[in-house]
């Protein structure tokens, strides 16, 4: 009679946790689209570990990057928007020269003096590599003389007015690379803004869900087998003691 209410009890706690688990796996399937649809396995879930603690390294590499990016770009902001007030300031004085000049000479004589250049322009490019971001370097080389015409026909003001339009144009590149590399920052820290976002919100906790998910799996799996190892060794110890009274 002992064994017969001992045998009860635990196929009634054997049935409790069939139940168990099936709530436990429905309340997963309801969350299914968080958890990797992998074989509940020890090896399963030690892969799974290495995944995590390298998606977590790179999470915190990337943000790094990602901080360091930040830094430079705003570093580059605010010397771009110094330098556009300078290149603003530097064209209104060279337009207001240009203009003088214009007004003091005959339109006849400047056409002819600024009809045939003398001077020659190449532009150098190069790059360089700041945390796999490639920001150009502009470099200006110049051959000639932009002041070649007779100075018996012209005056002083139209040779300031050259002069500071070819410090403009000096000016210009150095604004056009700083504004280029603000751009390329601008995309790598987007790139690299998408990738911590993945990592942080999709891939890490997806991986934390499903190892979750394995760890249960696998502990109702062993309570599985305890219960029913138990249920058959009292089921086998009746048997015995039913043939030993027969």
């Amino acid at each position: 009679m002992v064994n017969t209410l001992n045998l009860t009890k635990k196929t009634k706690t054997y049935f409790d946790f069939l139940w168990q688990k099936n709530r436990i796996s429905t309340l997963f399937r309801k969350n299914s689209m968080a958890i990797k649809n992998v074989t509940a396995t020890r090896m399963t879930m030690l892969g799974l570990k290495n995944q995590a603690r390298v998606a977590r390294r790179g999470h915190k590499l990337l943000k790094d990057k990602q901080d360091g990016l930040m830094q430079e770009f705003l570093s580059i902001v605010r010397k771009a928007k110094t330098m556009r007030l300078e290149v603003e300031k530097a064209l209104r004085e060279a337009n207001s020269s240009f203009l003088e000049a214009q007004a003091l000479l005959p339109k006849a004589i400047l056409q002819n003096t600024l009809s045939v250049p003398s001077q020659t322009l190449r532009l150098d490019v190069k790059t360089k590599n700041v945390m796999s971001v490639r920001i150009p370097q502009f470099k200006l080389e110049t051959s000639g003389n932009a002041l070649h015409y007779g100075l018996a026909q012209t005056r002083g003001e139209l040779d300031v007015a050259i002069k500071k339009f070819s410090k403009v144009f000096e000016l210009l590149l150095q604004l056009a690379e700083i504004e280029k590399s603000a751009e390329n920052l601008a995309f790598e820290i987007e790139k690299t803004r998408r990738r911590v976002n993945a990592l942080e919100h999709r891939l890490i906790p997806d991986l934390e869900d499903t190892l979750k998910f394995i760890g249960m799996k696998l502990t109702e799996t062993e309570r599985s087998s305890i219960i029913q190892v138990m249920v058959i060794k009292n089921m086998l110890e009746k048997q015995e003691k039913a043939k030993q009274h027969a």
